[in-house]
């Protein structure tokens, strides 16, 4: 989750000793400037508390935190705290993979199916997929199947278990190694062919080649036994109090937990200084150049440009300076996390978080290694950020207005109208950056209100044309980050038939909502996961996806980088004279089949296929209180008119809610849980 929450957080520091490693400096700058850092992450960035550690030359010389891992009693983090590391798990199973090439093992250039024997999909093109490319992110598999991936104490672990079966009868979206865009299942792949390869258990392995080795004793998997009172309480805006145990089941993409200190200590994996876990040739092969291999938006200045696992390879600003920064981010719901490394300087920085994003902790890292890079002369200056200033509008020539037209994205497609040098264009990046109109500025770019956005029109060797988006993005009190992608994709005309267009306008802007997300899933915090609005944007193309017939419609982009990530097909079916659909093997409901909750007593009983239920909250039932009678196994949620979360039971533990009007239920738990529930 990237939305950032301002959230006020009185903030209690506690600073460890300093090597004399990093005393031989003057560790002064660097601790305020983190200092500073921190207290504005927590003060306006809505984060309740942030841990961060460096590594130098084998040290961990500053280990701090600012916040607080648990609201209510003011209980500070301490170095041991643990947190979620999200993506940042990622760098751990790309690790393990190549410690089994290491062990000659893995030819990470071998077809994967040499390694899962029954890895099988409905496109030939699968056999083609490498763990190279799972690791570059250019397998062209879709991208991720997040079905029961988030759970709130519960570490379940179905995601994994079928995700072979899932992936059985789904297609890819490009030649396999044609481009990189970012894929949570093809690190998923890798956890499993680690397992294969290696006859151990992800956790165990880990366990056994990584932590013990290292000496690791807070880097753990939703698996492993541990005290989970470590971990950093997380928070939700409209639930009262912590939250349960979040539990990313996707442990090879995105389930590890930690503290900032031990993943700078295994930042010395994968930068070649610990030869008895992973060879100096393994890790510097990861820090490969690997986007280049494939359609890529010209290299620029950038936060994203893929190795082996890796995010950057070549990270901004740090590039302006001539210095070689890798990184990887991480986000799941609640938790995120960075890992920043100087291979040339013997330099790593780790932030994690509970709240905020992954972009924020990333910020913040790599302003406190500039001022280190500095206090030890590496470098003699630090760059002021850029500023900007509105655009001034020239002429446009007139071969730009060929690029108007249809283009799409993942979830959208739009209709760009270049007129007297200007367009206008949706927001970018969760809201972050604003709808607005881009004017000509010449050089074919054209120019947000700010200036700090610009707009081309690119055509790639793919034949594929794209517009590619160079943002600066400013955080008061924290600094900037650069941003150079591919947002949306060209399309060629759709035409159907009055038939199928008919059967799509009756979609048209109606929601369907998940069957068969257990209610253990975060995801019911944030509706936006377990509902999909059906939009035909245009012609023939519905959500994003390019319309096949009355009930089917398929990914309609080839986007590389991050815009291109999770597409889907969409599947539409009726049963009893309801229609459903599906969405990678995922059932949802239409809006239209949904009934009125009863007002005073009923009783309701979870079906044997252990679907979840919905109901609507109409006039009869809008401001009675709800209470509902249910197992442990069950539970409930409550969402007003616009979406937005009013109660969950599974964070909040609460029995009873006033029901909002025009708003929904959804009940969920095992096969046979029953429900009883009074209005009143």
């Amino acid at each position: 989750m990237k939305k950032i929450i301002a959230v006020f957080i009185s903030a209690m520091l506690f600073v460890l000793p300093m090597t004399n490693t990093f005393a031989q400096g003057n560790p002064e700058p660097i601790k305020e400037k983190a200092r500073d850092l921190a207290s504005e992450l927590v003060s306006k960035y809505g984060v309740s508390g942030v841990q961060y550690a460096i590594m130098d030359h084998g040290d961990i010389v500053l280990s701090d935190s600012m916040g607080v891992k648990n609201k209510a009693t003011n209980e500070p983090i301490t170095k041991d705290t643990m947190f979620g590391i999200g993506s940042t798990s990622k760098m751990y199973v790309s690790a393990a993979t190549m410690m089994l090439v290491d062990a000659h093992k893995v030819d990470i250039d071998q077809p994967l199916t040499t390694y899962i024997k029954d890895f099988k999909m409905s496109d030939e093109r699968y056999k083609q997929i490498t763990p190279r490319m799972l690791l570059n992110h250019s397998s062209g598999l879709y991208g991720a199947h997040y079905k029961n991936s988030m759970l709130f104490n519960d570490n379940d672990t179905e995601n994994h278990d079928e995700l072979l079966l899932r992936l059985q009868s789904e297609t890819l979206k490009s030649n396999p190694g044609e481009y990189s865009v970012y894929s949570n299942d093809g690190f998923q792949l890798l956890e499993i062919l680690v397992e294969r390869v290696s006859g151990l258990s992800y956790t165990d392995f880990l366990t056994k080649h990584i932590n013990t080795p290292l000496g690791l004793k807070s880097t753990k998997t939703p698996l492993d036994q541990f005290d989970r009172k470590k971990l950093s309480k997380t928070y939700f805006p409209a639930i009262e109090g912590a939250l349960p145990v979040e539990n990313a089941n996707v442990i090879g993409t995105g389930g590890l937990y930690s503290t900032a200190e031990e993943v700078a200590m295994f930042s010395e994996v994968l930068t070649g200084n610990r030869p008895d876990i992973l060879s100096t040739q393994s890790a510097k092969s990861m820090q490969s150049h690997e986007y280049r291999k494939g359609i890529w938006v010209p290299e620029e200045t950038n936060s994203f440009n893929y190795g082996l696992g890796w995010d950057a390879v070549q990270l901004a600003p740090f590039s302006d300076y001539g210095i070689t920064a890798l990184s990887k981010g991480g986000d799941t719901v609640l938790y995120h996390s960075v890992l920043i490394t100087i291979p040339e300087h013997q330099l790593s920085m780790t932030v994690l978080s509970s709240g905020g994003s992954s972009i924020l902790d990333s910020i913040f890292a790599s302003n406190v290694l500039l001022e280190l890079l500095k206090d030890k002369g590496i470098i003699k200056d630090i760059l002021p950020d850029k500023t900007f200033e509105p655009p001034v509008k020239v002429e446009m020539p007139s071969d730009l207005l060929t690029y108007s037209g249809l283009y799409g994205s993942v979830g959208t497609t739009i209709n760009v109208k270049i007129k007297n040098g200007e367009f206008e264009l949706p927001a970018f990046l969760d809201g972050f950056v604003p709808a607005q109109k881009y004017v000509y500025t010449g050089n074919g770019q054209f120019k947000s209100s700010d200036g700090s956005v610009a707009i081309s029109f690119d055509k790639q060797k793919n034949g594929k044309t794209y517009i590619k988006a160079n943002f600066y993005l400013n955080f008061p009190g924290l600094g900037q980050m650069v941003m150079v992608t591919y947002e949306y994709q060209k399309l060629d005309a759709n035409p159907v038939n009055p038939t199928v267009k008919k059967a799509w306008e009756n979609r048209n802007g109606k929601n369907y909502y998940a069957l068969d997300e257990k209610i253990s899933s975060i995801f019911y915090l944030a509706p936006s996961f377990i509902t999909k609005k059906i939009s035909v944007d245009h012609d023939g193309y519905a959500s994003g996806t390019k319309i096949v017939d009355e009930n089917k419609a398929v990914n309609a982009v080839e986007i590389p980088v991050m815009s291109g990530r999770d597409a889907y097909d969409l599947n539409f079916y009726t049963k009893d004279g309801s229609e459903y659909l599906t969405i990678d093997g995922q059932s949802y409901i239409s809006e239209d089949a949904i009934k009125p909750i009863l007002s005073g007593k009923s009783v309701y009983t979870i079906p044997s296929n252990g679907q979840a239920a919905w109901f609507k909250i109409d006039k009869s039932s809008a401001n009675q209180t709800m209470t509902v009678d249910f197992p442990k196994s069950g539970g409930f949620a409550v969402y007003d008119e616009s979406g937005a979360i009013v109660d969950f039971s599974t964070a909040s533990n609460n029995n009873s809610v006033v029901l909002p009007k025009g708003g929904l239920i959804v009940l969920g738990g095992n096969a046979g849980d029953v429900f009883k529930i009074n209005l009143k």
